[in-house]
């Protein structure tokens, strides 16, 4: 059974969110759905999503773990986007975060070696 996962983060105002998404993934959405969303597969069949909803805006919690964590950091730094927040965890596993205008949270996690 094949099985698609979309994480949505509503935004205050699409038109001008859109374009610091688009730095922080570094690439066009995969797809436009309508004049207020846009999505982007992450990996197969997962997805991460914009879309207009000041009522909700702000309040979203994303976490994507990734294989290549200094590598993506690294690149979302040269796009310009600093991260807001680094913490590491017993273990040595360590989460990036990001927070876009209207305070979502998007972050990025990785495991030692």
């Amino acid at each position: 059974m094949a099985l698609d996962l979309f994480a949505g983060i509503p935004v205050t105002d699409y038109n001008a969110a859109l374009p610091w998404y688009e730095q922080l993934f570094g690439r066009q959405p995969s797809f436009l759905p309508n004049a207020v969303e846009a999505v982007w597969e992450v990996a197969e069949h997962r997805f991460i999503y914009i879309v207009q909803d000041p009522v909700r805006a702000g309040n979203a919690l994303v976490l994507s773990f990734v294989d290549d964590l200094e590598t993506r950091v690294a690149e979302i730094t040269r796009r310009g986007i600093g991260p807001r927040k680094r913490e590491t965890y017993e273990g040595g596993v360590t989460k990036v975060s990001y927070q876009d205008a209207d305070g979502n949270e998007i972050s990025f996690g990785g495991g030692p070696g």
